[in-house]
């Protein structure tokens, strides 16, 4: 008897031991996973203000900023050979700001992300709408010009399609990634992606799509009487928002471009740029 209670006494004392062992095993798990992920928090902090200085100093090593763009007239388009534009004329001061020439690239817009984080271009400016896609995506700039998506038809008919409802029997062509995209999906409506807004007139005026969604900077330049798209009009206003220029998360261009604005805005060369380009009355005051 004296044995057998002996041996469960013994087996007693080896299951706590065994649990003992377990309980520090687990102690020990926790702290490694704990420890591991303060490091991935840390590596993450580090190469975020690595990014915050990197850009700065690859652009002024470079000597070059490359923008991304498309042909978005008044604010990006070719003369000459040459980009001109609202947005590419301050794009071209900014870059002299820094010490280094501007370099244009025209990008597929709806890739514009993978741009910039790719590294082949430095910044977006583009006539970029601050949605919250955007400014999760990228660091964005403080907002520089007001805008909105407008509805462009045919003026034959453009008493027809007066609000939002009526429109939604037309098939639109809008640029693929854009504000105008995320307009006719928020909406509703039939829709075909194409490359930019230059293309999205074309296709109403050809007669593919029976409208357009683009920006209302756009559609004041683009369409209308003494424009080259004289038979087509713009009517519903489908929201109100700003424009903004891209960067990558944490680059510290942002803030030089922050603080460039404010200089343009101060010494009077960005109201100067918009009434080259008529789009004074999009500027943002204050």
């Amino acid at each position: 008897m004296k044995k057998i209670i002996a041996l469960l006494m013994a087996l007693l004392m080896v299951g706590a031991v065994l649990a003992a062992c377990g309980k520090t095993e687990e102690k020990k798990s926790e702290d490694k996973t704990a420890a591991t992920e303060a490091a991935a928090t840390a590596d993450s902090a580090t190469a975020d203000s690595a990014a915050s200085v990197a850009d700065l100093e690859k652009v002024q090593k470079a000597g070059k900023l490359i923008v991304g763009i498309t042909d978005f007239e008044p604010m990006d388009y070719q003369k000459d050979g040459k980009w001109i534009g609202f947005d590419a004329d301050m794009a071209t001061k900014f870059a002299e700001s820094l010490g280094v020439t501007v370099e244009f690239v025209e990008i597929d817009w709806d890739n514009k992300v993978l741009e910039l984080n790719g590294g082949s271009v430095d910044c977006v400016w583009n006539g970029m709408t601050l949605t919250p896609e955007v400014t999760s995506a990228m660091s964005c700039s403080n907002a520089y010009l007001n805008n909105a998506q407008v509805v462009v038809v045919n003026k034959n008919v453009a008493d027809k399609y007066g609000d939002a409802e009526s429109c939604k029997t037309l098939s639109f062509a809008v640029e693929s990634g854009s504000a105008g995209q995320e307009q006719a999906e928020a909406n509703g409506f039939k829709f075909t992606e194409v490359k930019d807004q230059a293309t999205a007139l074309m296709e109403v005026a050809s007669g593919t799509c029976d409208a357009a969604i683009i920006d209302s900077l756009m559609a004041s330049a683009m369409v209308g009487e003494g424009t080259g798209y004289e038979q087509l009009t713009y009517t519903v206003a489908l929201n109100s928002e700003e424009y903004g220029v891209g960067f990558r998360k944490g680059s510290d261009l942002t803030a030089k471009c922050n603080e460039f604005f404010a200089s343009a805005k101060a010494d009077g060369t960005l109201k100067a740029v918009a009434e080259q380009y008529k789009v004074q009355t999009a500027l943002i005051e204050g």
